[in-house]
């Protein structure tokens, strides 16, 4: 018995070194999928709205996020069904934020946006990580928007580009613009770690690249502390672009696909061509944006909300997970902060 063990280890630990190179044996998706038949029938029916029709690849990401250990990887993705159905996330498209003027707020302080689709068909969200200040409703209203648009891209944009396509499509590329990044910005630092949670333990292996552009200084100091808390395969897909990183992204998307702050490197740059291609994508005046909000309201079959009234927020629970992150996070910029105010100190007393 005591070889039988060792020998199962061994080949645990021999799986989880082919899954690091990129490979998910099949049969550790055998394994992975005749766990998941086992499941109740409330779990499978949201787990349906997560697949859409890909269960493999599904599998394939939850294996991924646990460096493809089987039983871990079951229980990640067992804990996010049930967090769908303790949060109704299924039904969190037919609960619009309204009324529209005040999901204008939300959408102008937290800026994120279509901006168009790789040369391999992969969508391009366009991220203001810098610039978006979430001071216009409650972090409940942020959250519930943040999950919105991930359930839209799931449900409607990546299976759209799927068909577009003719090949499956499950993953995007997103680039963050840190202009305007300030360390006022870090008082925002338990929504952001409460957003990144949610996303890492139910929407894992989602985005191939996350391209960082317009970096301050300031960037560096927090990038410092941030990146030692990241998992390796997240560290592994930060690039941190030149400048606006017009160049390096015109080599996997054409011109009308960049986001709006990345056109202003080099000749030609500017609003580009006319039409809503060269519009900021996080306005609510957006294409995408008015898509997103047109099917929200037709799936809650709201025409205009009558009266002024403001729905409330819808309160998602969050994984204890992210506790631990948004106490370090915390503590280690509070550092970088006095750090900071001391330079300014003795600055101001040697003038």
């Amino acid at each position: 018995m005591k070889r039988e063990k060792a020998s199962e280890l061994h080949t645990d630990d021999h799986k989880s070194s082919i899954f690091e190179m990129g490979l998910a044996t099949q049969e550790a998706i055998n394994q992975f999928k005749a766990l998941m038949d086992q499941v109740d029938e409330p779990l499978r029916r949201t787990f349906k709205n997560v697949h859409q029709g890909y269960t493999v690849e599904t599998l394939e990401r939850f294996l991924k996020a646990r460096e493809g250990n089987v039983s871990k990887a079951h229980k990640m993705l067992v804990d996010s069904l049930q967090w769908r159905l303790q949060n109704g996330i299924d039904d969190i498209l037919a609960k619009p934020i309204i009324p529209a003027n005040f999901y204008r707020g939300v959408r102008d302080s937290q800026l994120i946006g279509l901006s168009g689709y790789t040369r391999e068909g992969l969508p391009v969200f366009a991220i203001g990580a810098g610039l978006s200040t979430f001071d216009k409703a409650s972090i409940h209203y942020y959250l519930q928007s943040h999950i919105q648009i991930n359930e839209y891209r799931d449900r409607v944009i990546l299976p759209g580009a799927t068909k577009r396509n003719g090949r499956y499509i499950g993953k995007c590329v997103k680039v963050l613009d840190m202009s305007g990044l300030k360390l006022s910005a870090l008082n925002q630092i338990k929504l952001l770690t409460t957003i990144s949670t949610v996303d890492d333990l139910n929407y894992p292996e989602k985005t191939i690249t996350y391209y960082i552009v317009n970096v301050p200084y300031i960037f560096s100091a927090c990038w410092k502390v941030v990146k030692p808390l990241l998992q390796e395969r997240t560290k592994l897909k930060v690039r941190v672009l030149q400048g606006g990183g017009r160049d390096e992204l015109l080599k996997i998307m054409d011109y009308s696909s960049l986001p709006h702050f990345c056109r202003r490197d080099g000749s030609g740059s500017g609003s580009g061509s006319s039409g809503f291609l060269s519009d900021d994508c996080y306005s609510l005046d957006h294409p995408f944006h008015q898509e997103l909000y047109s099917y929200m309201k037709q799936l809650a079959g709201i025409d205009e909300p009558i009266g002024p009234a403001k729905q409330g927020s819808i309160h998602v629970e969050v994984p204890h997970e992210g506790e631990e992150l948004h106490r370090t996070l915390e503590s280690e910029l509070m550092k970088l902060r006095t750090r900071k105010s001391l330079s300014g100190s003795l600055e101001s007393q040697n003038q």
